[in-house]
């Protein structure tokens, strides 16, 4: 979660936060993918809804298309801890216990993620929407040492503070890094420094890079295509996409920007057409960016379910380079990707209230040859072939062609 912050700024002139290393050995190169109960669950959670979901995942192909981490977000920590100081599950909601619960992930080939507060709160608990102070400021060391007793695979760990001094950011974020090295097991570490904080947003503001694996650079999404800045704080998926835009430098194998959770078939009020599903789907494979679902994966309509596992686009975002795009000549709704050892992916988004035909020039992407270039669509397969200096395509509204070029 994140409250209350505004657009991306731009990246922090002293580097990156923690060296240039990989905070977490062992952890994947690609950007995780997976599923979160956030956005469609919130605080009502369950053991038995995560269980439904993860069977879900393996059952519509979604395990096998790379959708793995299943993160169970804030709630379902008992509001007090054990009397040896530990964490525990809220025993009526999750009365296995997260051990289970991580068992149950494992023995389906899914990986086990949970949630953590970084500072004295969990996000529900700095609201005063759900009772007691079981954040791990202090207690890192501990509660990194249960997560790895629970097998966990992945940690989201949220600020939830009012106080936004960078310091003290660095010391909580730092201190659970290292608790997290210290137990020996990998675990993606996920940060969102934006939680609480009104006045900017630190996880764009500074590269935070060595210290987490993914860390948000956004404020919450909602899905809408735009909210205009809004009181709410929330942003919409082109709004996203622009505060990204100036990040892509930060991206590298095991380190990545998070836009936040993906909200296609997300019920939402208007919530998103399919086309604008789609141009989350493939900006968030242009950025790079981890593909977290976080819609009820139990009752997806067949077109959710083809936006999803669409394999075209998870190979572009899963490319072992690891090179997040960028735009092209400050055109925000062009956007260039290198992939492979020479490869190349161009998203060209329509922005306009009507379709339209959408280029690009090949001089523009540092290529050559009109005969010798082509490309074709990841959502349609269609082949295009480029004429006149440049790459032309038809592209809906609020829709996105992504051209992979040969």
């Amino acid at each position: 979660m994140a409250m209350l912050g505004l657009l991306a700024c731009t990246p922090d002139p002293e580097g990156r936060i923690g060296g240039d290393g990989v905070a977490i050995d062992g952890v994947p190169v690609t950007p995780p993918m997976g599923w979160n109960s956030w956005n469609t669950f919130g605080c009502n959670i369950t053991e038995q809804i995560v269980r439904e979901q993860a069977d879900a995942l393996v059952v519509t192909g979604l395990r096998d298309a790379g959708y793995r981490y299943v993160v169970v977000d804030d709630c379902w920590a008992a509001p007090e801890r054990a009397d040896d100081g530990s964490l525990q599950a809220d025993p009526r909601r999750f009365p296995s216990g997260m051990a289970a619960l991580g068992q149950y992930l494992h023995d389906r080939g899914l990986k086990f993620g949970l949630y953590a507060g970084a500072d004295d709160k969990t996000c529900t608990q700095f609201l005063g929407t759900y009772p007691g102070a079981t954040g791990s400021r202090g207690p890192e060391g501990r509660d990194a040492q249960t997560f790895a007793d629970w097998q966990v695979d992945y940690l989201k760990y949220d600020w939830c503070s009012s106080n936004a001094d960078h310091d003290d950011q660095v010391s909580a974020f730092t201190a659970m890094r290292d608790a997290i090295r210290d137990t020996g097991r990998p675990m993606v570490y996920s940060i969102n420094p934006n939680s609480g904080v009104a006045e900017s947003v630190p996880g764009a503001e500074f590269d935070w890079g060595g210290v987490a694996t993914m860390t948000r650079v956004t404020n919450d999404i909602t899905p809408v295509w735009s909210t205009n800045a809004d009181d709410s704080g929330a942003q919409g998926v082109i709004d996203i996409v622009d505060a990204v835009a100036p990040l892509a430098s930060r991206v590298g194998p095991s380190a990545f920007n998070d836009p936040d959770m993906l909200v296609v078939g997300v019920d939402g009020n208007p919530g998103l057409t399919l086309a604008q599903q789609r141009t989350q789907m493939s900006m968030w494979a242009m950025m790079a960016a981890p593909l977290i679902a976080g819609n009820d994966l139990t009752r997806m309509s067949t077109q959710t379910l083809d936006l999803l596992g669409n394999r075209a686009v998870i190979v572009i975002d899963q490319d072992d380079r690891v090179s997040a795009g960028a735009p092209v000549d400050d055109d925000a709704e062009i956007w260039a990707r290198a992939i492979g050892d020479k490869g190349l992916v161009v998203s060209l988004t329509n922005r306009a209230d009507h379709p339209r035909a959408m280029s690009v020039s090949l001089g523009s992407l540092g290529l050559v040859g009109d005969a010798t270039v082509s490309a074709v669509d990841a959502w349609t397969g269609r082949q295009y072939q480029a004429a006149n200096g440049e790459l032309t395509v038809d592209v809906a509204v609020n829709d996105t062609v992504l051209l992979q070029i040969a």
